[in-house]
């Protein structure tokens, strides 16, 4: 309940402590998981005291039992080894600490992990974190590289050797780590975090040599799984050997069976790039050539034609044919001509035949009145006296009318 206090009526320490004492002591007891960071086993002592740490939060709680409680699972239990505890919490008062006190201790067998990683995969999972179209392509050649491993581990000495074999001039940006027991995972997201933030590193590897199911426990928690999920940079997992799998290999860009095969993943192998390009220079020389010797034979074949020889030839032969054409146009055209004028020839005797000037020259003659027309009646003539005048072949007189 709330206590009223005030800086003219405040609460000693013994209260405060006794009335948190109180309400701790309402408590029930509880199943509580963690990993164990120190065990102390004083000899003779009746009590055993541990320190129970949860490694995804960087909690610990300081965890108290009876000898004949520990000694049930002394044989199978040891320090970063992962348990399961039901103790009720105590507040010791006169130091203010906090303390569960345990009447029962479970390890956590190989078969509950398997089970609740593969609870904890399907959860991730559920939330897209291992899908492919997450995963981001390595760099063909990169320039930095950055590699969490832990300190002088064969892990660490695998990537190095073998992916300067394969391209000397590449250069790596190392992030030594605990890589297993409780710090594990803080500081292996801590140098993910670090590596990820620098713009020069072109991806991260993350290394580990083989191990049990509990050595490879940090490259499955959650905390990490995230962090490499948010990850900007590509990252290899490169943990155990080929049948290890940690959840990082699930959610990280590449994985890698060994740290040997990341180093081979990771950069090209100089050799087999400069045969690589070599091939592709014979290939393009082979293509050239074959060009240029297939143009070089079409060269020949047209230059073998008759008329490239003599290239006049067919001016000659076009000229013939023009010369040709030429005469046989005039001669249809002085055809046509003759047949024209001997068509007007005829044309012209039949109309001069047909002229009223042919009919005059035979002694004929025309009479026409004043006003031009002719006569053609006697009754055309007009009265007596009447003047017409008369059109002959040799030209025109006036006659007149009789009575």
């Amino acid at each position: 309940m709330a206590l009223t206090t005030s800086p003219e009526a405040p609460l000693p320490v013994g209260d405060v402590s006794r009335l948190i004492g109180g309400w701790i002591d309402r408590l029930g007891a509880v199943w509580v998981e963690g990993q164990i960071t120190q065990l102390s086993r004083r000899p003779g002592a009746g009590v055993v005291f541990l320190t129970l740490r949860d490694p995804s939060h960087d909690i610990s709680v300081s965890v108290t039992c009876f000898r004949q409680v520990f000694d049930r699972i002394a044989d199978v239990v040891t320090e970063g080894a992962r348990v399961v505890v039901l103790a009720k919490p105590e507040w010791y008062a006169p130091r203010g600490q906090l303390s569960l006190r345990a009447t029962e201790i479970r390890p956590v067998g190989i078969g509950e992990l398997l089970v609740r990683l593969e609870q904890l995969k399907k959860s991730l999972a559920a939330e897209g974190l291992f899908a492919l179209d997450r995963k981001k392509p390595l760099p063909f050649l990169p320039q930095l590289i950055g590699l969490v491993s832990g300190r002088a581990s064969a892990a660490e000495r695998d990537v190095l050797e073998n992916a300067r074999r394969r391209w000397p001039a590449v250069r790596f940006e190392v992030r030594n780590t605990a890589v297993q027991g409780v710090h594990a995972v803080n500081q292996v997201v801590q140098a993910v975090h670090e590596l990820d933030g620098l713009p020069e590193v072109d991806v991260i590897v993350v290394a580990r040599g083989g191990g049990s199911v509990e050595d490879l426990l940090p490259f499955s928690d959650e905390a990490l799984i995230r962090a490499v999920a948010a990850c900007r940079t590509p990252v290899v997992s490169a943990i155990g050997h080929e049948p290890d799998s940690p959840l990082l290999d699930l959610v990280a860009d590449v994985r890698a069976s060994t740290p040997t095969d990341a180093a081979k993943k990771v950069v090209p192998d100089v050799g087999e790039e400069l045969d690589r390009v070599q091939q592709l220079r014979d290939r393009a020389l082979r293509t050239v050539r074959g060009l240029i010797d297939r143009e070089e034979r079409g060269l020949a074949h047209a230059l073998g034609r008759s008329s490239m020889e003599r290239p006049q030839r067919m001016v000659d032969e076009r000229e013939a044919e023009v010369d040709a054409l030429v005469g046989r146009s005039r001669r249809v055209l002085g055809h046509l001509l003759d047949r024209a004028d001997s068509e007007l020839a005829h044309t012209r005797a039949r109309v001069v035949a047909l002229s009223p000037a042919a009919t005059l020259e035979r002694g004929y003659a025309v009479l026409q009145r004043p006003d031009g027309h002719v006569v053609r009646s006697p009754a055309d003539a007009g009265a007596p006296g009447a003047e017409l005048r008369a059109r002959v072949s040799e030209g025109e007189f006036t006659v007149r009318v009789a009575e």
